[in-house]
């Protein structure tokens, strides 16, 4: 049975500088709750710019997304997708534009969960599946707040809605990758989010893992549950994704898969550096671009 206060919420009353911490407890489920105002999209960005130490990270970015879509973000590396992310969840500020989430500046707006790359994540920290699930839940009851009945009722069903009830009390260390992202997909469950920011979540996973991690973000989309996913398989972007983001510091195209992936935009995202490779079934495009955050340069090709 799962019960007792998190150790890690112990540990960061303690001020512990553990990057597993910086990245959750300053993530948008510690913060405000706001009411979602009527007739407003789940998400709307328009004219994001964003720009590091003289660099144009991101360049007059606008769109909308409705509720419920499932919506892949690809692009080279380099070209802004974990920025993207950042902004709308308001762990960076913009340069310049607009994001309102349901009518409102994200600031840590509560319905928003973002999972950031596993390679940001100290891996090392003494916590289990349920303590980092538990997370989900300082939004609801506050920083100083005792986790009530209700609290882990939420944490055990968002943990057997991913296939960890076995596992509540590992320590994260000893997870698989999938298992990984499966406990980050549960803490957004426990959160109760409506918009999840997935920052290249089937990086580093075998086939099977990548398919457990489609099929519960289906169950997801089922829900209601809004979900951007960084990636670089455009395959998966084709087959499993409602809509698809090509993202070169601009937004080049977004739409249906035969709408965004047309040679003369593959070539507008990837240039000089696109060379395809035939890799099994599957066609890689690969860039020998600079990699951004740790990403693997290559993309696949349906």
């Amino acid at each position: 049975m799962i019960q007792g206060r998190p150790s890690t919420a112990r540990a960061g009353r303690r001020g512990a500088e553990s990057t597993l911490l910086r990245t959750l407890w300053k993530s948008p489920s510690a913060r405000r709750r706001d009411a979602h105002r009527p007739g407003t999209s789940i998400l709307e960005v328009s004219g994001l710019t964003v720009r590091y130490d003289g660099r144009l990270a991101l360049d007059d970015v606008s769109f909308q997304l409705k509720a419920g879509e499932l919506v892949a973000v690809v692009g080279p590396n380099a070209g802004g997708k974990s920025t993207l992310f950042k902004v709308i969840a308001g762990v960076l500020q913009p340069s310049q534009g607009q994001i309102h989430v349901y009518g409102h500046e994200p600031g840590g707006h509560i319905c928003i969960a973002y999972v950031p790359q596993r390679s940001q994540v100290d891996w090392t920290f003494p916590a289990n599946v349920a303590d980092v699930v538990m997370m989900g839940r300082i939004g609801r009851m506050g920083l100083l707040g005792w986790p009530q009945s209700r609290d882990w009722e939420m944490v055990r069903g968002s943990i057997e809605v991913v296939g960890l009830a076995e596992l509540a009390r590992r320590p994260i260390d000893q997870l698989s990758g999938g298992q990984q992202q499966r406990m980050f997909i549960a803490r957004a469950l426990a959160q109760e989010a409506e918009l999840m920011l997935m920052d290249e979540p089937l990086t580093g996973l075998d086939v099977t893992s990548q398919q457990d991690i489609l099929a519960i973000l289906g169950q997801l989309r089922e829900r209601g549950v809004t979900v951007m996913v960084a990636m670089h398989d455009l395959k998966l972007a084709a087959e499993r994704f409602d809509r698809v983001m090509l993202l070169k510091r601009r937004l080049l195209a977004m739409g249906s898969s035969e709408q965004v992936f047309t040679p003369d935009r593959l070539v507008e995202a990837y240039g000089g550096h696109l060379r395809l490779v035939q890799a099994g079934e599957e066609m890689l495009a690969v860039s020998d671009t600079c990699c951004e955050e740790g990403a693997e340069p290559g993309e696949r090709l349906a």
